[in-house]
């Protein structure tokens, strides 16, 4: 797949909640090229940080060209990103990853946690066939997420850990009740890696097909440093997360 380096240019950056903020910006060429599942790696010029940091892409405009990024504040990059303003320019490569999400016709579930579900809006928006989308989140703050996935879900359904909205309990204590009251075709997930372990355990044991977005930590995004790699459970052999991935069958990973 095509990836490109390019100067990206702010069109919005704001806060979600207290710690969790979306950002938008026209870049043409991986706006073009980009796949639910893929990422980019961002550089702000001039800042206090030497890598480049992943980001999954939460969605595309082709029409305006720009890619929308949903990110939480939790080290010295996120809080710089967090003071980009309109007009502001960075250094953007991708998209990356050759392992996508499947948008074959069929009828998919979505299950996803914290900005886990980033990536789950770009795909929710590509499906033929609108999905059933499960969100988890410690508590009812947490799911505001619904809001992203509300015109093109068929059917939204939420936990939380602590019972203050949807069932109480974690994400995958809902799965079978889904599985029960749709005719899921396949699973997607993407969030903490215990959720989605449960959450891919319980797919084979129904027999159907799960993919998984892995989030490890990159050093270069590119298949270079072997910093993201992991040992499959199907052939044995290691697999990178950010050019293999990061996409994978659950049977891999778990």
């Amino acid at each position: 797949m095509k990836k490109f380096l390019e100067e990206a240019a702010v069109t919005a950056n704001g806060p979600v909640t207290d710690t969790v903020y979306k950002l938008d910006c026209r870049a043409p060429q991986v706006a073009a090229a980009a796949l639910p599942g893929q990422f980019v790696n961002i550089a702000l010029t001039g800042r206090n940080t030497f890598l480049r940091r992943p980001f999954g892409i939460a969605g595309v405009s082709a029409k305006a060209r720009e890619i929308t990024i949903i990110y939480r504040i939790v080290g010295t990059g996120t809080e710089n990103m967090a003071k980009l303003r309109t007009g502001d320019r960075f250094s953007i490569e991708g998209p990356l990853g050759e392992g996508t999400f499947s948008t074959k016709p069929g009828k998919t579930l979505l299950v996803g946690g914290g900005v886990g579900l980033a990536p789950l809006i770009f795909l929710a928006r590509r499906l033929p066939d609108k999905p059933i989308v499960l969100v988890g989140g410690r508590n009812r703050e947490e799911l505001f997420w619904t809001d992203f996935f509300a015109e093109n879900a068929e059917k939204l359904y939420v936990t939380t850990d602590d019972g203050s909205a949807g069932m109480k309990g974690f994400a995958v204590a809902a799965v079978p009740h889904i599985l029960q009251n749709h005719a899921i075709g396949r699973i997607a997930v993407c969030g903490p890696t215990a959720m989605m372990r449960t959450v891919a355990e319980a797919a084979a044991a129904a027999g159907l097909p799960c993919e998984v977005s892995v989030e490890k930590r990159m050093a270069c995004g590119i298949g270079v440093c072997l910093g993201c790699t992991f040992e499959s459970k199907i052939d044995g052999k290691r697999y990178k997360v950010c050019t293999d991935g990061p996409v994978f069958d659950g049977r891999e990973v778990f």
